[in-house]
């Protein structure tokens, strides 16, 4: 039986056993949570660790990193380059729609809209985040295409990589906006006064204050959409165009394929993943590339929040 705790006046500061009771199991139910987690994500990585390093010994690793005629894995043709090219190509699209709509919609929420405004302005930015991701693809092919890829790049297929990254960067918005904002919230009233006071201008203490003190959260933000972007799947799988392979492009205004929508366009039912010898193996390795690639951005991220981050 444990001791209890004695002040030196001779109190008891244990508290009462009950509430000590309630504590030590709520304590081990969220340790339990965090296993279970932990668990979970091991349980993932070494699945796909055995089936891609069966893959990886049935090809010729050349083969993955050298130009060919692109990732066509029913063909034997698994030219990762391809579909790792697209993803950066779709992401970065989206990152560039994303970023100066979320962040402006953040500095706005934040600094400039009255509380009223803001409580009937932000539910409705976030409703964007809750559109179903199907929606916007095929919102992307009706409407992005016609009417903003084809006046742009005069000649673009109905398909492209392009339309495929705006709608992405209309569904990242939402979330860029949303922890952009909570970090420039969290950002003291006393140094917005002391700019004022200076005789600072609102733009002056908006983007010479508040903005490099909130600057770990604002890269956070970015780093976080940037990983939804890439994960992204339905918008990608059916405005890009790609369904059974894709030729390596660098062209947004042509057909490409993402990492994540060469999964989803080999792996429609496992009965149909046929082909050349490592075909079904292959989707595990693209899992694998998209949990390193997401887990390096992780790191980058934390790291770079950790070494600019504020206390105030």
């Amino acid at each position: 039986m444990a001791q209890a705790a004695m002040s030196p006046t001779g109190i008891d500061l244990s508290g009462n056993p009950r509430r000590r009771r309630k504590e030590t199991l709520i304590r081990r139910v969220f340790q339990a949570a965090a296993v279970v987690s932990v668990v979970v994500s091991a349980a993932i990585v070494f699945s796909l660790v055995g089936r891609a390093g069966y893959f990886l010994a049935q090809v010729d690793l050349a083969t993955l990193i050298a130009p060919s005629d692109g990732w066509f894995p029913r063909r034997g043709s698994f030219d990762v380059m391809t579909i790792f090219a697209g993803t950066l190509l779709v992401s970065g699209i989206g990152m560039l729609v994303a970023a100066p709509l979320g962040l402006g919609a953040a500095i706005y929420l934040s600094e400039y809209a009255r509380p009223r405004v803001r409580r009937y302005l932000k539910p409705i930015l976030e409703i964007l985040a809750g559109v179903p991701s199907v929606v916007l693809g095929f919102f992307a092919i009706t409407w992005i295409t016609p009417q903003i890829v084809e006046r742009i790049v005069p000649g673009a297929q109905f398909f492209n990589m392009a339309a495929a990254g705006i709608a992405v960067g209309i569904l990242i918005t939402p979330l860029v906006a949303a922890v952009a904002e909570d970090a420039f919230r969290s950002v003291p009233q006393s140094l917005r006064e002391a700019s004022y006071g200076m005789g600072a201008r609102k733009r002056s203490t908006t983007l010479n204050v508040v903005v490099p003190a909130a600057v770990s959260g604002v890269v956070a933000s970015l780093i976080l959409a940037l990983s939804r972007a890439i994960g992204e799947t339905m918008i990608v799988a059916i405005a890009s165009g790609a369904t059974g392979g894709s030729a390596f492009t660098l062209d947004p205004a042509a057909p490409g394929q993402t990492m994540t929508a060469a999964m989803t366009a080999l792996a429609i039912g496992s009965d149909q993943v046929r082909g050349s010898e490592g075909t079904f193996e292959s989707l595990y390795f693209i899992g694998l590339l998209l949990f390193l690639i997401t887990l390096a951005l992780n790191v980058i991220s934390d790291r770079f929040v950790r070494r600019v981050r504020q206390k105030y």
